[in-house]
């Protein structure tokens, strides 16, 4: 229990869209999410971008994030992650230049290599196929060069953005953005949300491999995972079903819209353990589960700081659920 008192909890949100609802619902839902989480003591909301994906609404994450920082008034709010190929890095530079100058010392740039896409939305968005693959760590070096002070002579300049020195972080889901976290000695977060298959092998990688920079002088690893609790563990695991239905439509090619929660699902076997490999980190279940489940997997992880995501259906049962989940780490 002291463990996991002492290791920080926050938001990833991804705007998620419900059947029947609207666009408008799930910007004012995350709104109202972000109100909650910074009231019960969370230290940050995120957002991640992803494209064409119906069933998602925050792809015009800087924007969105903008949205929530001025709704809120103390919790860190940024992004989990940009994906940097999809973007020239002096674009991002000043989207993050002017969010950090608009909310001062509450702005963290997450930035991933993934699309957040698929293929032909990869040409829509103008992505070359092989972008971020070889060029990462020089686009992320250039966009460095244009958050730090701008060096003698430098021609381009990101204008807001020089010298605001907003705090970037790798996302990843792979041994990558882990090594390239550790060689320049920045914080790391691991999307277990959906990929824990290889969290222990990165989170060694990064540890192992850490540089102390002028940013940590310690490695930093934050992890990301479902988390859904309620006033029982049945209910909980009912709930559930709403994260189960998406990946379960995500693997048939389907709509990931939220579904409301079911009884049981139609699955067969097969996709039944698909499913189950996307949420092999979930912590579901009530209060005692919640809090005996995190404190283990601090435990397993040690991790300095847990992102969670709680995707379920009706927007009472998320408030409720971060409210529960905070009780939990607090005791």
């Amino acid at each position: 229990m002291g463990q996991l008192a002492t290791t920080r909890l926050s938001v990833l949100d991804l705007a998620a869209i419900r059947h029947g609802g609207s666009i408008a619902d799930s910007f004012a839902d995350s709104v109202a999410t972000a109100r909650h989480a910074e009231a019960l003591g969370f230290t940050r909301y995120w957002l991640a971008e992803h494209h064409s994906i119906d069933g998602i609404a925050s792809a015009a994450t800087s924007v969105l994030i903008g949205h929530i920082a001025g709704a809120t008034q103390r919790i860190r709010v940024g992004s989990g992650g940009i994906m940097l190929p999809n973007h020239p890095p002096l674009v991002v530079a000043e989207q993050f230049g002017t969010l950090e100058t608009l909310y001062p010392g509450r702005i963290d740039l997450g930035l991933g290599r993934a699309p957040g896409s698929d293929g032909a939305t990869m040409a829509a968005l103008r992505r070359h196929p092989n972008a971020g693959v070889d060029d990462f760590p020089e686009r992320l070096e250039e966009l460095r060069g244009y958050l730090d002070d701008a060096k003698p002579g430098q021609r381009v300049r990101a204008i807001p953005g020089q010298g605001t020195q907003v705090p970037l972080w790798l996302l990843g889901s792979s041994g990558y953005s882990a090594q390239l976290a550790a060689k320049l000695g920045l914080p790391f977060a691991f999307a277990a949300q959906f990929a824990p298959g290889y969290l222990h092998e990165a989170l060694r990688l990064y540890r192992d491999n850490f540089r102390p920079s002028a940013l940590l002088d310690a490695p930093y690893a934050m992890v990301g995972l479902p988390v859904i609790a309620a006033d029982s563990d049945a209910y909980a695991h009912y709930l559930a079903t709403t994260a189960e239905q998406k990946f379960l439509n995500l693997i048939r090619g389907r709509s990931t819209r939220a579904q409301p929660p079911q009884e049981q699902l139609d699955w067969s076997p097969m996709e039944q353990a698909q499913v189950g490999q996307f949420l092999g980190a979930a912590v579901i279940g009530g209060p005692e589960t919640v809090r005996q489940q995190l404190s283990e997997f601090v435990a397993r992880t040690g991790a300095d700081e847990l992102i969670m995501t709680t995707d379920v259906y009706a927007q009472e049962d998320r408030l409720r659920s971060l409210s529960l989940t905070a009780e939990a780490w607090q005791r």
